[in-house]
This record gives C-alpha cells, sequence and structure tokens, in this order.
C-alpha cells in the first residue's frame, strides 16, 4: 500500500469515526435533554404538590451543593453561541473549573428559573430585549466556577464589576460567515422540538430564552410574538451583533484577563492563560457539531415521543383486554387467521369455479 492510500484510509476512518462520534453524541445529550424535561415536570407538577399536600414540603431545592467555600466565578467564556462553547466547557471542567454551559440549564431549573423571572420574562412582557439583573452569586453558591455560551458571555461588563480577578475567555471563529451558518444552522435545529412540548413550564422558559436570545441576536422585535416555527435569523443584523460583541470584548476586559481563542488551538493556549502546570495530554475535547446538534434535536422529540405512545398503547392495552378479555395480540392473531382463513376458502371456490368452466369447456 502506497502513503497515498495510507493516508487516505486514515483520514476515511477518521471520517466514520468522526460520524460515529456525532451521532453518539447526539443521541446521548438529546435523550439526557428529554430526561430532564420529563423529570423537572414530574417534579413540578407531581412529587412537589403531593408533598405539599402530604406536609411534607416540597419546595425546589437548589441545584448543587457549593458547600460553605463559595470563591466565586473565575472563568467566564464570553463567545457567542456556535463558537467552540460546549468544547471549552468540557475543557474547563477537565481543569477543574465546573462550568455551567447553557445545556446544563436544563438540569438546573434554580437557575434557569432565575434567567426567565429576571431577563426573559420582563423582556417579553417589555416588548424588547432587557439585560435585567441576573444572579450571579446563584451561580457561583451551586458549584459553577466558570460559564459559557449565551446568555451569560453577554454580561462580561457587570461580571467585571463584580468579580474584578475573573479571566474571560473569547472564543471565535474563522470569520464571521462560518460563524453565521452554523448559527443559523443551530437556531433552526433546537426550536424544531420546543413547540410539541410548550405545555410543559421548564419548555416554557427555553420558550422566552429562545425569543429573548433571537430578539437580542438579530436586533428584531417580531421573534417575540412569532408563532412557531420562529422566523428566520437576519444575517445582516446577526453578523453584526456577533462582531459588535467581539469588539466590545477586547475593549471592555483587560489584556491580562482576557484570551481570544479558536478550540482547534488545543489545551497550551488555555493552559497558559489560566496558569494551568499540568496541561492535559489527552485531546482536546471536540462536541456539538452541526450534524451532533441535529441529532440532539431529533432525539430530543423521538425519545419522549416513544415513551408517551408506549404510555398510551399500555393504557389501550390494559382496558382492551379488560374489555373483551383478550390481550391486543390475541386479538389481532385471531383477526389474522380469520382473515387468512377466508381468504383461502375464497381461492378453494375461485380454483372450483375455475374446474368447473374448463370441464363445462371440454364437454361443449
Amino acid at each position: 500500500m502506497t502513503n497515498g492510500e495510507s493516508s487516505k484510509n486514515g483520514s476515511g476512518g477518521g471520517w466514520l469515526a468522526e460520524i460515529a462520534g456525532d451521532i453518539l453524541s447526539g443521541v446521548v445529550v438529546g435523550s439526557s435533554h428529554s430526561r430532564w424535561f420529563v423529570k423537572n415536570w414530574c417534579e413540578t407538577n407531581l412529587i412537589r404538590p403531593a408533598m405539599r399536600l402530604a406536609g411534607l414540603g416540597g419546595e425546589e431545592g437548589g441545584d448543587a451543593d457549593g458547600g460553605d467555600d463559595k470563591p466565586g466565578l473565575k472563568v467566564i467564556g464570553v463567545g457567542y453561541g456556535r463558537t467552540g462553547t460546549y468544547s471549552l466547557t468540557l475543557a474547563l471542567d477537565q481543569l477543574g473549573f465546573p462550568c455551567l454551559h447553557t445545556q446544563h440549564l436544563y438540569e438546573s431549573p434554580e437557575i434557569f428559573n432565575m434567567w426567565a423571572r429576571n431577563v426573559f420574562t420582563p423582556s417579553l412582557e417589555a416588548g424588547e430585549a432587557l439585560m435585567g439583573e441576573p444572579d450571579f452569586e446563584l451561580i457561583a453558591s451551586r458549584g459553577w466556577r466558570a460559564t459559557t455560551d449565551l446568555p451569560m458571555a453577554l454580561y462580561y461588563e457587570q461580571v467585571l464589576e463584580q468579580y474584578p480577578d475573573c479571566k474571560f475567555v473569547l472564543t471565535t471563529r474563522e470569520n464571521s460567515d462560518v460563524w453565521f451558518r452554523s448559527w443559523d444552522m443551530l437556531t433552526k435545529t433546537i426550536t424544531q422540538p420546543t413547540s410539541h412540548f410548550l405545555w410543559m413550564s421548564h419548555v416554557q422558559n427555553l420558550d422566552k430564552y429562545f425569543r429573548w436570545l433571537f430578539t437580542f441576536v438579530n436586533k428584531d422585535t417580531k421573534y417575540f410574538e412569532a408563532p412557531y416555527p420562529l422566523p428566520d435569523q437576519i444575517k445582516e443584523n446577526a453578523v453584526a451583533s456577533y462582531e459588535e460583541h467581539n469588539r466590545r470584548v477586547r475593549e471592555v476586559i483587560p489584556e491580562g484577563q482576557l484570551l481570544e481563542y479558536n478550540v482547534k488551538q488545543g489545551w497550551e493556549p488555555l493552559c497558559d492563560f489560566l496558569e494551568i502546570e499540568d496541561c492535559p495530554t489527552t485531546p482536546f475535547p471536540k462536541t456539538n457539531s452541526a450534524r451532533s446538534v441535529q441529532i440532539q434535536a431529533v432525539a430530543a422529540m423521538v425519545i419522549p415521543l416513544t415513551i408517551v405512545l408506549f404510555i398510551l398503547f399500555y393504557l389501550f392495552s390494559s382496558a382492551f383486554q379488560r374489555t373483551t378479555g383478550q390481550t391486543v395480540l390475541q386479538w389481532a392473531g385471531e383477526r389474522r387467521r380469520r382473515i387468512l382463513n377466508s381468504l383461502a376458502k375464497k381461492e378453494v371456490k375461485r380454483r372450483e369455479q375455475v374446474e368447473l368452466n374448463r370441464k363445462g369447456l371440454k364437454t361443449e
């Protein structure tokens, strides 16, 4: 085998491995979202009300135990979504900075409710994307030492004022067009499952977040009132928002506290910036690709739908058995036998008729 053939086969294997990794990641993350939505809905609408009725409390608890040690936020990822924010999240986790990404909000109802209460709901009521006053101490008190992705990426000035020693990582893409293509794909994908589950309180918060976020990024209030599917992103406005945000971050954050970073650069720049002596030798995390995000959206819809259909079928089959004395499968099997017997009898009669017709022709 030539070197060229070897390289080609190797790249093919890498391509297949990447696809397999995206599929696995998409299914795992998507199913995780579904599990948390169902879990949170059950806790909010079934378990806690039942506990309150029984006099057992049932109030909403915290997301994590921050203990007595509350050093505050140490690292803030200030890049827009689709700039490698989730890969950065996994890297910061590995470096010892528990990191809150927007995807974790599904698993942190107290923090998600804070964002809805302090920012998203007032914005919808006012008809404009307000910044509000998010509670950074709440986030820090739940054990998080870092955050990435929107909305937290927008609050670098407030965080710098409250935590003057905090460090900031501005993740970027190769250029604005590359960013917008990825951003546009994401916004179309992540909003698809939302419209089907708006009866769940936690999905309602997600709906408010999407409307607030798209209004902020696109500088257009039509997203507040528009039905699903939400309007497409406005490229000119979104790109201008992305570029202005990055420019403003570079202007506001002191030079020694800001790292402008592309996750393709790997561990070294990040470790140097955060003064990590034992930099990992494992591959830098690579996740949340466009393909993976699309699979997440499908998994987030298909898995709960499958569960709902299974529950409905179980209830129907139980009622059917009590009514008819047969299981659905027994009834279906009996119907199948009857149909087959009927078809067989018709076939016998047809053949007999054909034979009679043949004999009649011979007699003539």
